[in-house]
């Protein structure tokens, strides 16, 4: 089944892509890699979720913004490249968690945008990652993810 079609059983719409708010693009394509730059959990170009984990957001509010920053991913990916079928796998995301002194779980705050990839691309979703945590990240976000995917010379189904 195609991703796309998944994302679409998931009930999930993409948003328009996020525009870079600095001296960025969104993503670039070489080769067969697409480098999408870091999302954060934000809506209309809004940041939904504020704080650091261990602080004023709970694991389960830092797992739904890792969610949302997938989401973002995504919806940058797709307008890249016409469509989530072109990607052949997802090869690695990098993860950043705002975090308070002494919180040490910013694997499980990741594994909000992971779990959301292997949905989306079954097999073709399961990459490696690094979940880092760090004092203070743009605009109080408390997640920022990149992500690196092998681009398919074909799409799905062509």
């Amino acid at each position: 089944m195609s991703a796309e079609r998944r994302l679409e059983q998931l009930g999930l719409t993409l948003p328009p892509p996020p525009a870079p708010v600095a001296s960025y693009v969104s993503a670039v394509r070489t080769g067969d890699l697409l480098f999408v730059s870091g999302q954060g959990p934000t809506r209309n170009g809004r940041p939904v979720y504020t704080g650091k984990l261990g602080g004023a957001i709970s694991e389960e509010e830092g797992r739904e913004a890792a969610r949302l920053c997938a989401i973002n991913l995504l919806a940058v990916a797709r307008a890249e490249l016409g469509s989530l079928d072109r990607i052949g796998r997802i090869v690695k995301l990098l993860v950043f968690v705002a975090s308070e002194n002494g919180f040490d779980r910013q694997p499980f705050i990741a594994n909000g945008a992971s779990d959301l990839l292997f949905d989306v691309f079954a097999e073709a979703g399961r990459h490696s990652r690094s979940a880092v945590g760090t004092n203070q990240l743009p605009f109080d976000i408390p997640v920022e993810i990149e992500m690196i995917a092998d681009v398919a010379s074909v799409p799905d189904g062509e």
